[in-house]
């Protein structure tokens, strides 16, 4: 699809399948799903931009769960593979927000793209548009996804439509239900919709097959969900309880009266994991910041902890860690040791009671909480090569695709131990609620 207005911006985009079902629908409410690596996200977005090009005056949304997201995804490929000719012209600019309106892409001709996340949404939520996407759409809650509907009433358009893109969830998941119900169409998105990935008679290009390898090598629940495009439940999965709407969180809200603590789970070709807790004074755990990265020293992780932990200055930024556990290894300790100025403790490993002291953690109280937390957009700076390869960054993502696996010969079936796969944030998280309520305690056998 090639476009050409009379200020010579020029759009070169070749919508497939899906990609091109988007371009044609007017229904009110439509999703884009599929596996990873089908172009959904860019669908979308160039319809956004051919859009905004060819109607002045109106009014558009991209939004994610989280701003921080939004701009390190999202927004990388808007300005690096849709709008880069425009904005290289000046037909395009960014607008960096004010007091009373969003930050956003202003055209020349008087259309607007705001960008905003669902966290700070207090600007777009008193706007009007006309057509808006929500990217990573399974993020995002019923009521973020409705609220921003309601929105959908600036009139320059002769329709206004609501957009979402995703990878499948939990068959259980809102966008699943809402399609199935009708109050949504769902457009199946497939690898041959990429032209970066599939050529037009069906073969791989280059990129396409050093991509699908990476997609070839999922197992469990990801595989079915990244590589085959399902909308597959996780079985066995160890913590059941899990429950993004009860267990994340947008902010960590911690005082004087809170206790800091860190906890270390070692990596090289491995994600290196470090979480910053923190204990409110009634003893539940929230999961602040999250280092997360591959090939990098442990002297080069140390020094992206400290900034968490001090000032530029040197200066401590509030409390320091109380305690900081990690694993075993005695090098690695060391290094850390030295590079931080702070002392680690051997985190306790065992595996089966550390994972029934995080279920039990996991459960809603009297109260109606529960006593763990994970702050949304923990994770401080995403490993673009784990991005590419589809794999889970952080607890956050780590924590649904956790699971059982079975000893060979188990003809019961029964639950032996954790699947060693994308487990390392796990790990650390265990090591973190074994130290609170394990550690310490004496161990009675009833006979």
């Amino acid at each position: 699809m090639t476009t050409a207005l009379d200020q010579d911006a020029i759009v070169r985009y070749e919508p497939r399948g899906a990609a091109l079902e988007l371009f044609r629908t007017r229904d009110s409410e439509t999703f884009i799903a599929g596996p990873a690596g089908t172009g959904k996200s860019l669908a979308c977005l160039f319809r956004l931009h051919l859009t905004a090009l060819h109607n002045p005056n109106a009014r558009f949304l991209i939004f994610r769960k989280t701003a921080v997201s939004l701009g390190a995804t999202t927004l990388v490929t808007w300005e690096k593979k849709v709008a880069a000719d425009a904005i290289a012209r000046g037909i395009v600019s960014w607008f960096g927000g004010s007091p009373r309106e969003a930050p956003g892409y202003r055209y020349s001709n008087g259309a607007k793209i705001d960008v905003a996340g669902m966290d700070k949404p207090e600007k777009i939520m008193s706007a009007e548009y006309d057509l808006v996407f929500g990217d990573e759409a399974t993020e995002l809650t019923l009521t973020d996804w409705e609220s921003v509907g309601t929105r959908l009433r600036n009139g320059i358009l002769s329709w206004q439509q609501q957009m979402g893109a995703c990878n499948p969830a939990n068959p259980t998941h809102w966008i699943k239900q809402r399609c199935d119900q009708g109050q949504a169409t769902m457009l199946v998105s497939r690898h041959r919709d990429n032209p970066a990935y599939v050529n037009t008679d069906g073969s791989l290009t280059a990129k396409g097959v050093d991509y699908m390898a990476k997609l070839d090598a999922l197992t469990g629940v990801r595989r079915l969900r990244l590589r085959d495009g399902k909308w597959a439940a996780v079985e066995g999965q160890i913590y059941e309880a899990y429950d993004e709407a009860i267990h994340v969180v947008d902010e960590v809200k911690h005082t004087a009266a809170w206790t800091r603590w860190g906890a270390v789970d070692f990596g090289y070709t491995n994600p290196f994991v470090y979480q910053d807790w923190w204990e409110d004074p009634d003893g539940r755990l929230y999961l602040n910041h999250e280092i997360y990265y591959t090939r990098r020293l442990v002297e080069d992780h140390a020094e992206r902890i400290k900034s968490l932990l001090y000032y530029p200055s040197g200066q401590p930024r509030g409390l320091l860690p109380r305690a900081i556990y990690a694993d075993h290894d005695a090098e690695d300790r060391a290094t850390l040791e030295r590079k931080l100025g702070l002392s680690t403790r051997p985190a306790a490993k065992g595996v089966s009671d550390g994972i029934q002291a995080v279920q039990s953690r996991l459960k809603v109280q009297p109260d109606g909480k529960p006593r763990l937390f994970i702050r949304r957009g923990a994770v401080v700076e995403r490993d673009p090569e784990l991005e590419t390869a589809s794999f889970p960054i952080g607890a956050g993502e780590e924590i649904a695709g956790y699971v059982w696996a079975v000893k060979p010969g188990n003809k019961g079936g029964l639950k032996e131990e954790p699947v060693k796969e994308h487990d390392h944030s796990m790990d650390a998280l265990r090591y973190m609620v074994a130290a609170r309520d394990l550690v310490g305690r004496t161990k009675v056998r009833w006979l």
